[in-house]
C-alpha cells in the first residue's frame, strides 16, 4: 500500500502570447496536449519548446513560465515530490557560550 498521495493535476488552455507561472517549478510536470509551448526556468540558457506529447518535468526550485507558442492545452501536475533545500543553520550569540577559536580545554 503506497503512502503517497495521488498526484494532482489539471488542463489548462493557452490563448497564443499568453503565459501561465509556476512560482516553484521543482517537482511540477507540463505536458503538451496540443499547439506548442516554449517552458522558461529562471536562470537557465535552455530554450524548452514542447509540441504535443512532450514532457517536461521541474527539478530544481526555480520559477517556470509556459508560453503558448500558438493556441495550446497543457497538463500541470505533480511529477514527483522535490525536496526542498535545507536552510543553513543561523548560529545565535550568547553571552553563556564561548565561541569556538579551535582550542580545547587543559
Amino acid at each position: 500500500m503506497s503512502t503517497r498521495n495521488p498526484s494532482s493535476r489539471f488542463h489548462l488552455s493557452l490563448q497564443t502570447r499568453s503565459i501561465f507561472a509556476v512560482p516553484d517549478g521543482a517537482g511540477v510536470g507540463i505536458e503538451c496536449r496540443s499547439g506548442s509551448v516554449w517552458v522558461t526556468l529562471d536562470r537557465d540558457p535552455r530554450d524548452i519548446v514542447l509540441t504535443p506529447g512532450e514532457r517536461f518535468e521541474g527539478t530544481e526550485h526555480r520559477r517556470v513560465l509556459v508560453s503558448a507558442l500558438e493556441s495550446s492545452c497543457i497538463t500541470v501536475s505533480d511529477a514527483q515530490p522535490a525536496a526542498m533545500p535545507l536552510p543553513k543553520p543561523v548560529r545565535q550569540w550568547s553571552p553563556w557560550r564561548l565561541l569556538p577559536h579551535g582550542l580545547s580545554p587543559a
